[in-house]
């Protein structure tokens, strides 16, 4: 590779965007091919301790600009600490949720306006889009569903938002689809994992070869 490449991983909650992102892994594992497996938020040492504050279930009471700026410094952090250095010697990035989950969450289903979070997060990545990002579209009611019937799902403070909070979030997403159609690919969640993983596979060997 010439160059790096940044590949972000999207969905509402329950869409087996972690499980298939491990899936994925483990292919280009297979084939060869360096990659650096990453999250958000946290990642670092130091954006690992803003998560913990973001997603504690005692923290009920943050206020959803807090929460806004919160996420944005952890990316930041996980950034300029974990994410740019791997693309500078080359490496294939994958990155579990990155700017399009802040425009979804706090954007949208907060209401506090996608521009808004959006100019919060330009001053945090300093302009650094991803190259491509997959959404496994799930519905929110079959998302939900999912994170009921795991056993061994850690519950987080989003997850206790109530369904029409979830629904904003998915109707945010579909925007972001729409308005970054080159860059957003839709992978349909309803498959199996390995189907879904296959078909990102092919489509990251492909952006490769191009």
């Amino acid at each position: 590779m010439a160059k790096g490449l940044f590949l972000t991983f999207e969905g509402c909650d329950g869409c087996g965007k972690t499980t298939v992102l491990h899936h994925v892994s483990k292919l280009l594992a297979e084939k060869g091919i360096p990659f650096l497996l990453t999250r958000e938020p946290g990642g670092s040492h130091i954006a690992e301790q803003i998560r913990n504050i973001i997603l504690d279930r005692k923290n009920v009471a943050m206020d959803p600009r807090c929460e806004a700026l919160l996420y944005a410094a952890s990316r930041r952090q996980h950034l300029v600490e974990i994410v740019l250095p791997a693309l500078e010697k080359g490496m294939l990035v994958l990155s579990d949720r990155y700017l399009d989950s802040s425009l979804a969450y706090q954007g949208h289903a907060r209401e506090i306006g996608m521009e808004e979070v959006y100019s919060i997060n330009l001053f945090a990545i300093d302009g650094r889009l991803p190259d491509l990002t997959f959404f496994l579209d799930l519905s929110p009611e079959e998302g939900l569903l999912r994170i009921r019937q795991s056993a061994d799902r850690e519950i987080n403070r989003l997850d206790l938002e109530k369904e029409n909070f979830h629904k904003k979030v998915y109707e945010g997403y579909k925007i972001l689809l729409e308005k970054y159609p080159d860059r957003i690919i839709r992978i349909d969640a309803r498959q199996s994992i390995e189907e879904e993983s296959r078909q990102i596979v092919d489509i990251i060997l492909q952006r490769i070869k191009d």
